[in-house]
């Protein structure tokens, strides 16, 4: 049994649930097994989980399993042609010794004069085989896709011998088909098609595009227009079905893609290789957080490149490291070649960036037991702000009031990205006697920022969090600015703006506002705290008002003044602790005869 099986399973326990790719590992690093999943925790569990029914070759493989790794993708289809790619590149020992086992699937090229493509699970039959792939759903989703958009035929129907037997089937008439049982596709036009879906298949879609550019442009100078008109739709759906695929069509012949995330103390670097436009290798770091102001791409890049033999013509960053000449200079000096330091703007390098980060946060997630989202969330969140690193602890404030009656305020906290209720607190507005945001904002922070100073209260009231988030605009930013000077904290500040339909729209600073709309997961995550400390004050200050009401009512019992009624209330929270206490209990409670105790019990249970 693998001893390393208790943690493979913790491990995988916080592994996200997106497509990608799984990379098998023994101790010494060597790969021994690649697969790809459409749900790579799902995936991954299956593996690792008690009481397995693993075929015995299976069984071997998870036996040497020492760790794993993973690449995040943005589809299923994107990961099929990645597990393509890296078996094709590391052959590894477990994909090689299944290669032929009847598990696995192929893409098969039938050899006949019209050929079909099709998903099949042995290399029995007569033609060309793509794979082996391990994943029948996925093969099967690659050679729809295929038929799908280069319109090829999926019925049973034998080609040439079946010309013009029958009116074509619905899947001509919904363009899902060319309508080669029409008769009027030669063999040669139908044999480049199918061409092209191989190449889409085994090379993405650059290829398949420029060659079937160039066929089109011809087909119109010889006027063959249909044929033209043809490729022209062929092309566009290529183009939208590869819009996503970053992995294998990624748009840059030689480079390194480096994302970084930060995770509180740490930080995450991952590294995607890019040769000859495919993705060849991967690497992920973890590293303690930098002091504020040392760049930390700057050294990472100058301890990854020194002495590597092979440099990319492009390093891909979020930003141009300090002692860039220095940097570039090593590395053009050891790969003999121009080295170009890239910030893309837009486009498909970009997007290859945010991938890279994507996979970083992904590790983060795993180290900290939190998911991508999050980390990206709390990364960006800081980032936009200014901080020095992402907020792990953000107290958030709101007022809530009826007139200037039941004055509450409430304090929610997030910790690391999730709502942490148990640090949960309440005030009720005491210098106010009337409605007022500004000065209730101001006496509710000054008091709970005084623990702070003191030291009084429990683990939550004497901690300093890292950023203070108000339910309002500047103008509160403004009121509670002075208390924080005064008590000498410097702890970050800042107002949740809402639109005119109630809806989280940006945060303010005292001066001016900052825009988050752009940035979902930030913009998400500040809509949840938001929500959150509204939904809490909201509903104490309803509490609030109905002890009040149920208050009044209790004053009607002779003998049972203000003091008393606030003495119950006291003792028992909340009208259900109220409406369970005895006449005997009541009577000790608010410390009055048993005939006024009766008398209140009556009333208590009419509330």
């Amino acid at each position: 049994m693998n001893q390393r099986l208790p943690y493979l399973r913790e491990k995988t326990s916080k592994l996200t649930t997106s497509p990608g790719v799984y990379i098998m590992r023994r101790k010494d690093s060597s790969i021994i097994y690649i697969g790809k999943a459409k749900n790579l925790h799902n995936r991954v569990s299956s593996y690792f989980r008690e009481n397995p029914d693993h075929t015995p070759k299976v069984a071997a493989m998870v036996s040497n399993v020492y760790d794993y790794d993973f690449i995040v993708t943005d589809s299923e289809f994107e990961a099929l042609l990645l597990e393509c790619s890296l078996i094709k590149q590391h052959k590894p020992k477990y994909n090689i010794l299944l290669k032929d086992d009847k598990g696995y699937h192929y893409i098969r090229i039938s050899d006949e004069e019209y050929p079909r493509i099709t998903n099949e699970k042995n290399t029995k039959q007569s033609g060309r085989y793509l794979g082996p792939y391990t994943s029948g759903a996925i093969t099967k989703e690659a050679v729809n896709e295929a038929n799908r958009v280069f319109m090829l035929p999926t019925c049973k129907r034998k080609f040439p011998q079946d010309f013009g037997k029958s009116r074509p089937c619905l899947n001509y008439h919904i363009k899902q088909c060319m309508g080669v049982c029409r008769g009027r596709i030669s063999a040669k036009d139908y044999q480049s098609a199918v061409e092209q879906a191989i190449e889409f298949i085994k090379n993405g879609s650059a290829e398949s595009v420029e060659r079937m550019e160039e066929e089109m442009n011809r087909a119109a100078e010889e006027l063959e227009f249909e044929k033209a008109a043809m490729l022209r739709d062929r092309i566009a759906a290529v183009k939208k079905a590869s819009e996503k695929q970053k992995i294998i069509n990624s748009g840059v012949e030689s480079a390194d893609v480096i994302g970084i995330a930060k995770f509180y103390d740490g930080l995450y670097i991952s590294v995607l290789m890019y040769r000859e436009d495919r993705l060849f290798d991967k690497a992920v770091f973890e590293l303690p957080l930098p002091d504020e102001g040392e760049d930390i791409l700057s050294s990472f890049m100058l301890q990854f490149y020194y002495k590597k033999p092979d440099i990319p013509r492009s390093v891909i960053v979020d930003h141009i490291p300090e002692d860039s000449e220095l940097l570039t200079e090593m590395l053009e000096e050891q790969a003999q070649h121009k080295v170009k330091l890239h910030v893309p703007q837009k486009g498909r390098q970009l997007e290859l960036l945010k991938l890279a980060k994507n996979n970083s946060a992904e590790y983060a997630a795993i180290k900290n037991d939190r998911t991508g989202k999050e980390v990206i969330a709390l990364e960006q969140l800081g980032r936009s702000l200014g901080l020095s690193k992402p907020p792990r602890y953000i107290e958030a404030y709101d007022i809530s009031n009826l007139s200037s009656e039941s004055m509450v305020a409430g304090m929610v906290v997030f910790e690391d990205g999730r709502p942490l209720k148990k640090a949960y607190k309440r005030f009720t507005i005491k210098e106010q006697q009337f409605q007022n945001d500004y000065g209730s904002m101001h006496e509710v922070l000054k008091r709970r920022l005084m623990h702070i100073v003191t030291g009084e209260g429990d683990e939550y009231f004497t901690r300093k969090p890292d950023l203070i988030l108000l339910d309002g605009g500047k103008g509160h930013v403004n009121a509670v600015a002075p208390v924080l000077r005064e008590l000498g904290l410097d702890i970050p500040l800042f107002g949740m703006v809402k639109d005119d339909k109630h809806r989280t729209r940006a945060i303010a600073t005292g001066g001016r506002e900052i825009q988050i709309n752009e940035l979902r997961s930030v913009f998400d995550l500040v809509t949840r705290i938001q929500d959150e400390v509204h939904r809490y004050s909201v509903s104490f200050m309803h509490s609030r008002h109905k002890k009040k009401t149920y208050s009044s009512e209790l004053l009607n019992v002779r003998g049972i003044g203000e003091k008393k009624a606030a003495k119950l209330f006291m003792e028992y929270k909340t009208i259900t602790n109220l409406r369970s206490a005895s006449p005997e209990e009541l009577a000790a409670a608010a410390g009055v005869n048993m005939e006024v105790a009766k008398e209140l019990w009556k009333t208590i249970q009419e509330l």
